[in-house]
């Protein structure tokens, strides 16, 4: 914060543009002057002293371990218990929960539609008593709510203008934010709330008098934490959500992040499924989250039955869900990605666009300000988080993500082949999971195009560090599949190579370099186009997406190019994964299947410095670059979300902190199940922050065409990542230096 002559000075302030002109200080940048004096230019701002580092770094990291220091909210949906019509004993049951999400530290608590008189009561809504003790139990919560953590969402009849409103109140530290009235009010079937209720498109006041105090009043009110970015908050009532264009939609579109809905919505068979269908469209197309909650125990059953469902949806995804049909009182809580949600929204060019097209109607909704007092302490994330992010932990989601990709690489090169018209394939083989996996595709795209497998045109290279066991792999899964195999040997060309630039390897001596390797690498691609031109094929692609993103491959061989690569938008994680789905449906005979398996528990290496014996190789990849699983995750939330790596790392801590927490996909052998503590979380991070951002781009800049598989993402430079072949990973990396490490058990920044 800048203090100038004891007056605030923000970016809307004249003084702000001025002193960036005068001084070359740009406030809206973290490594900006820690301290300039502003003396001389400016006599009435003598001494002033400009401190923005040090405010900006407490602002990013107040406390590393709460979800609230990465952009997060909590968030709990209530079904308290209720009796019909009497607003005493319902208002306890909602401070009750109400105390349980304080002390489970939420922003925002969610009730149930009416549940203050209950949802049931009929024309005992149009009672002066009954009224009356509404009126008294909304003050009893607002009172109440001092001390309460959450902004508290609930459901009250209540009259204004002579009429009768099915309303929401939004409490906040003793105070009442707004008042929002239903619009939709449904009058068929077993409801006949124009009955009692009265809609909000008959509103004529924008304020009202309420509780000695003056309201904001509609269902056009967004409510903003000023301290929190991104926390906006809309609510509407039930049916408002059953049609076509729900208030929450204008109101997403004017920005609000956080949708809420008061419902109360009787159970009927098979209704609980199209409420979730509604909850995950509507925050799958506002991008935003939807908490929902539906009346539970106690409403009136003479002719209705309720099961207290709640649900807690972000952008199409369930995040909690309460038990239905509990005879107990329910809290379900979950924390919201602020961040992660403004982040789709800035990429996602059609949500604007509809912006503009609704310009006039988003203009009329009106903001109402607060400041969320945000809960200190750690705070540890509420939520699942897969470590496998391009590889979902359930296995009926993860066999058809599996299906799908295996499907796109497939379908992808039957087209590249019959545009090309050409009826042959040429790969390398070298018994790792790569071209493991490329050969796969290439015998199920034969299959599909009719032509028989000898058509692949597989080749084993060995060289100087290639390792007994993937040789003999090689040879087994081109056997079992059929192709047409054979083996190359390229010492030979590569000690010509040597000697004809002058390598000492070439006299004997053993310089294992950059050069060294490299020299086989494009031994090895030079064979396989040559081999292409003389059979009429085209070369297939091995390398894969973590790869490319580490820039672990060699700039115009061996991985990197080809003339069509099917694994280039593939993760390491989701090939090994791949490769288990097609073990695990037999997609292949037994023979193949097993020695699939094989090829899984093979160490990664690139096999290109000889080890102590042709059966160790010296070369472990994940030694190098980091283990794939970490990189993987690390990839997929800095390239799919944007996120800050101190913000990456918090999530992967929660995902890969305890191997015993959270859920493993099936067939995962346990010794395969690692934890990592927050100091090597932090340091692979680091590797990968400098070569994908400042070592690699530039190989990603030419790379071949290869099909997207994932919403996660590829890097080809015609799609999903452009970007400089010369940027430098400083920021990043200044900003992970933000992330603790720990030292003898304790935790220092």
């Amino acid at each position: 914060m800048l203090l100038i002559a004891g007056c605030q000075v923000t970016e809307n302030n004249p003084h702000y543009r001025q002193l960036s002109i005068n001084y070359g200080v740009d406030l809206g940048n973290l490594r900006a002057v820690e301290q300039v004096e502003l003396t001389e230019k400016h006599p009435r701002f003598l001494n002033t002293q400009i401190r923005y580092h040090a405010a900006q770094k407490e602002k990013y990291v107040k406390n590393f371990h709460s979800v609230y220091s990465h952009n997060f909210i909590r968030a709990s949906a209530c079904i308290p218990w209720v009796k019909v019509a009497d607003p005493v004993f319902n208002v306890e049951r909602i401070l009750n929960l109400a105390r349980r999400a304080s002390d489970l530290k939420a922003a925002v608590a969610l009730f149930p539609e009416l549940g203050i008189a209950s949802y049931t009561a009929e024309d005992l809504f149009h009672q002066e008593a009954l009224h009356g003790a509404v009126v008294d139990g909304v003050a009893r919560i607002v009172e109440a709510s001092r001390e309460f953590t959450p902004v508290l969402l609930v459901g009250a009849p209540l009259r204004f203008e002579s009429k009768l409103f099915n309303c929401a109140v939004v409490i906040y530290r003793g105070r009442v934010l707004g008042v929002i009235p239903k619009t939709y009010l449904p009058n068929y079937r077993e409801f006949y709330e124009k009955r009692q209720f009265t809609s909000a498109h008959a509103v004529v006041a924008r304020e009202v008098r309420f509780l000695g105090e003056t309201v904001l009043f509609g269902n056009d009110l967004i409510f903003d934490a000023v301290n929190v970015d991104n926390f906006s908050l809309h609510v509407e009532i039930c049916e408002d959500l059953w049609t076509p264009v729900p208030p929450s939609t204008y109101a997403a579109l004017a920005g609000a992040k956080v949708l809420a809905n008061l419902s109360a919505s009787n159970i009927t068979v098979g209704k609980a499924d199209y409420r979730r269908a509604l909850c995950a469209s509507q925050s799958g197309k506002c991008v935003a989250a939807y908490l929902y909650t539906a009346a539970g125990p106690g409403e009136s059953t003479t002719d209705l039955a309720w099961d207290g469902h709640a649900m807690i949806y972000e952008n199409d995804k369930l995040l909690a869900e309460s038990q239905r049909f509990s005879d107990q009182e329910q809290i379900v809580t979950s924390d919201i990605d602020l961040e992660r949600l403004a982040q789709d929204r800035m990429r996602m060019t059609s949500f604007n666009d509809s912006v503009q097209a609704h310009i006039a109607h988003v203009r009329t909704i009106r903001r109402v300000k607060f400041e969320l007092a945000i809960p200190g302490g750690n705070i540890l994330l509420r939520r699942s988080v897969e470590r496998f992010p391009y590889v979902p932990s359930d296995p009926s989601k993860r066999d058809e993500r599996c299906s799908e990709a295996y499907n796109i690489q497939v379908y992808g090169l039957m087209k590249r082949l019959t545009f090309t018209k050409l009826e042959r394939i040429v790969i390398g083989i070298s018994g790792g999971l790569d071209s493991t996996h490329a050969l796969i595709v290439a015998a199920q795209t034969m299959d599909r195009l009719g032509l028989p497998r000898a058509n692949i045109l597989a080749y084993s290279l060995p060289g100087f560090a290639t390792s007994n066991a993937t040789r003999s792999n090689a040879w087994k899964l081109m056997t079992a599949l059929g192709v047409s195999c054979e083996e190359i040997d390229i010492r030979p060309s590569s000690l010509q190579m040597f000697g004809d630039i002058g390598h000492p390897f070439a006299d004997g001596a053993h310089q294992y370099d950059v050069t060294f390797e490299n020299v086989q690498a494009g031994e090895r691609t030079s064979h396989l186009f040559r081999l292409a031109n003389y059979h009429n094929a085209i070369v297939l692609g091995t390398g894969d997406l973590s790869e490319l993103a580490l820039g672990w491959c060699t700039y115009g061989i061996g991985d990197h190019m080809s003339h069509y690569n099917v694994n280039a938008s593939i993760p390491k994680t989701l090939i090994q994964h791949l490769i288990r789905w097609i073990v695990d449906t037999q997609q292949f005979d037994g023979a193949t299947c097993e020695t699939l398996i094989a090829i899984l528990d093979t160490a990664i290496s690139p096999e290109l410095v000889p080890g102590e014996s042709p059966d160790k190789p010296s070369q472990d990849t994940q030694q190098m670059i980091g283990p794939f699983e970490l990189q993987d995750f690390n990839l997929y939330y800095i390239t799919r979300f944007g996120f800050r790596p101190t913000k990456v790392a918090f999530l992967a801590h929660h995902a890969w902190g305890d191997r015993s927490q959270g859920a493993w996909p099936d067939g995962f052998a346990d010794c395969y199940r690692k934890a990592y503590d927050l100091s090597t979380i932090k340091h692979w991070l680091g590797v990968f922050l400098l070569r994908f951002f400042q070592s690699s781009q530039y190989k990603r800049s030419c790379i071949p065409n290869a099909p997207k598989a994932g919403s996660g993402g590829s890097l080809s430079p015609r799609g999903d990542w452009r970007a400089p072949s010369d940027s430098e990973a400083r920021v990043w990396l200044e900003e992970l230096k933000h992330v603790p490490v720990l030292v003898q058990g304790s935790e220092r920044k």
